[in-house]
């Protein structure tokens, strides 16, 4: 989630209707390096100017795994808060990116004034007027140009398992739990509305934002959601010094490999050149990279 620098690269070959040899590059700059030596508070403060990106989460994330580190309660967090910049980065994807994509125009007004009111008092309003309007609308002429529509939901926030990423950060066990991808482009688009549904009826009813951490004696864990999916960050502290800091950002695990962008796009058949660019730009929205990308498609 961080905007920090980085670069995604796509790659893949179109020929006789189909897509092949998809790649992915995902380069990361190091930017935890800088947490090395700190105090845990320096870390918290800097946290939200590095990952400027879901930053309430990120910070939401930093606090609770150094907390949980050094054994103590987590601090409380503005709940409101973090659904709102979880229905933002959701909006934000569903009225200016997906449409393009689609050969729709986005709602960038109808973004652009939620974005004006979504601090204050009649936030709640503005969101839910939102979603059944210009959003339901919207959603509606976008399922109908999708090509894949495959979208069985049963929807549900990501699933937070701080216990199991513990063992793993500490060397028990030597991979990372398994992360969900999407199973199709059209259950992805269906997961975002559904999400988005959920925040709003969450924000008006002041839940509780999903937040877990495990770990004490200098080790510890934290997880969080996005709208990307579950944010995770790890610390080891010894003697009040960070020793070391880790954080897997759901970008880091859709595009670690090329798997989950391959299974998207297989078996897929478009009519020509331009038609098969915008079914793996759909593909990758779907994964939806929190930096920058850039794609070579190759016409074979």
């Amino acid at each position: 989630m961080t905007t920090s620098g980085g670069l995604l690269t796509v790659r893949a070959r179109y020929a006789n209707g189909g897509l092949s040899d998809i790649a992915v590059d995902l380069q990361r700059p190091p930017v935890t390096r800088l947490f090395i030596g700190q105090p845990p508070e320096a870390v918290i403060k800097t946290v939200p100017y590095i990952y400027t990106l879901c930053a309430h989460a990120q910070r939401a994330a930093a606090q609770a795994a150094l907390a949980a580190a050094d054994g103590v309660e987590r601090r409380p967090v503005d709940d409101a808060e973090l659904w709102i910049e979880l229905l933002h980065e959701n909006f934000w994807r569903l009225l200016l990116d997906w449409p393009p994509t689609l050969g729709l125009p986005p709602a960038k007004e109808a973004f652009v004034a939620w974005r004006a009111e979504r601090l204050g008092t009649n936030r709640v309003a503005a969101t839910q007027s939102l979603v059944d309007g210009t959003l339901a609308e919207l959603a509606e002429k976008c399922r109908l140009q999708l090509v894949d529509r495959r979208h069985a939901l049963n929807f549900a926030f990501p699933a937070l398992n701080p216990q199991a990423w513990l063992a793993y950060w500490q060397g028990a066990v030597a991979e990372h739990p398994a992360v969900r991808h999407p199973v199709s482009i059209g259950a992805a688009f269906a997961h975002r509305l559904a999400e988005v549904e959920a925040a709003t009826a969450a924000l008006a009813e002041n839940r509780p934002y999903p937040l877990a951490a495990a770990g004490d004696d200098g080790w510890g864990v934290a997880q969080t959601i996005t709208a990307r999916g579950a944010l995770t960050h790890a610390v080891r502290v010894v003697e009040g010094k960070v020793m070391n800091y880790r954080v897997w950002a759901p970008t880091d695990c859709h595009f670690a490999a090329a798997g989950p962008l391959a299974a998207l796009l297989a078996g897929a058949r478009v009519a020509d050149f331009c038609a098969a660019r915008r079914l793996v730009e759909q593909a990758v929205l779907a994964l939806d990279p929190c930096l920058p990308y850039v794609l070579e498609l190759e016409d074979a």
